[in-house]
């Protein structure tokens, strides 16, 4: 679970993204240059793995470093392959 520092960060990121997807869509609408467009697309994905990094950093230290410290070897092992399988689907979480 977020604490709610971690939460309000989150939510906080969530919001101003909210912002920026519905200027992108105005942008659309409004028939603006493409690169402009793609360069907002991006912007938003940037924010979006800023978000990513937050939960995966909350998740590590708390989920996944009591399961190391008081789990099974079995639930260890669980954890970190779910560790892996996250990194593996979101590229490293910035490592692009």
């Amino acid at each position: 679970m977020m604490d709610a520092e971690t939460k309000g960060k989150a939510l906080a990121r969530l919001r101003r993204i909210e912002g920026q997807v519905q200027g992108v869509r105005r942008m659309i609408e409004e028939d603006k240059y493409c690169v402009d467009i793609l360069l907002q697309i991006s912007a938003v994905r940037g924010a979006l793995e800023q978000v990513a990094k937050i939960v995966m950093q909350r998740h590590i230290e708390t989920c996944v470093a009591d399961s190391l410290r008081t789990g099974s070897e079995r639930e260890r092992a669980r954890k970190i392959e779910e560790l892996v399988a996250v990194f593996s689907r979101h590229g490293g979480l910035g490592g692009r």
